[in-house]
């Protein structure tokens, strides 16, 4: 038990570098404490108590601000970070070292008594106030974005983004280190692309005509200084007329 306290603080230091020292993680942190008091209505769950269970829950939803079905399961060195608002559904079932920060909401579609909400696999990220809804699966190291909206399966290694949520990278789990907010090294977003590539257009487009009409004023000065040129050439002498 207490190996496993020290282990979710140890996680804390890891992913949080506003974390200070132990005593401030233990004490201050609504994110290990909802945690901590889920393995206890959880254990009420399994063993038949739902309603203790259930009270447990909502106890320590009205301390930390996060909501966590003691039906859920979660891993181990799972961490919740800020904490306030963060939804955990009854079927949800989250992978070892999984990272979720404030908003978050793992929600079921259906009324159905089965299967509902989403499973996250090994080094899921899920940014701030991501929903991740129905029973689905996100592949292990994969990345959703803050504020998404997901209602489909998210290959391992993958980050979505958007509502609705769509791939930026498909690959291998990441090997790379911790990834606060689920952002991507490389967000490579088709949709910011095409948008990047018209205003890179619109600008390139500006620029020739910017040119042309250079070009053009100063053929109009050419002209007009022609003109003058051939209008002196044939001025007729008006002293020699006279005389």
């Amino acid at each position: 038990m207490f190996s496993r306290i020290k282990e979710d603080i140890a996680i804390v230091f890891d992913r949080d570098p506003a974390a200070r020292t132990k005593l401030e993680v233990l004490t201050l942190y609504p994110g290990l404490h909802a945690l901590l008091m889920h393995r206890v209505s959880h254990r009420l769950w399994l063993a038949g108590l739902k309603w203790p269970a259930r009270a447990v829950s909502h106890v320590t939803r009205f301390f930390t601000g996060i909501e966590i079905h003691p039906g859920a399961t979660i891993g181990r060195r799972v961490f919740i970070d800020h904490g306030m608002g963060v939804v955990i559904g009854e079927t949800a079932e989250i992978g070892d070292d999984c990272t979720l920060y404030h908003g978050v909401t793992l929600g079921g579609t259906s009324w159905n008594k089965g299967k509902r909400h989403p499973t996250l696999g090994k080094g899921v990220v899920v940014g701030a106030g991501a929903k991740i809804i129905g029973p689905i699966l996100i592949g292990e190291g994969a990345k959703v974005g803050s504020n998404a909206v997901v209602a489909k399966e998210v290959p391992p290694g993958a980050t979505a983004v958007g509502i609705p949520a769509r791939i930026l990278e498909n690959g291998k789990p990441s090997q790379t280190a911790f990834t606060a907010y689920a952002l991507s090294d490389d967000a490579n977003d088709p949709v910011n692309k095409a948008i990047g590539g018209l205003v890179d257009y619109s600008h390139i487009t500006d620029e020739k005509i910017a040119t042309l009409l250079a070009r053009i004023e100063h053929l109009e000065q050419q002209i007009s200084g022609d003109d003058s040129t051939v209008g002196e050439g044939f001025r007729p002498n008006v002293r020699s007329v006279k005389n």
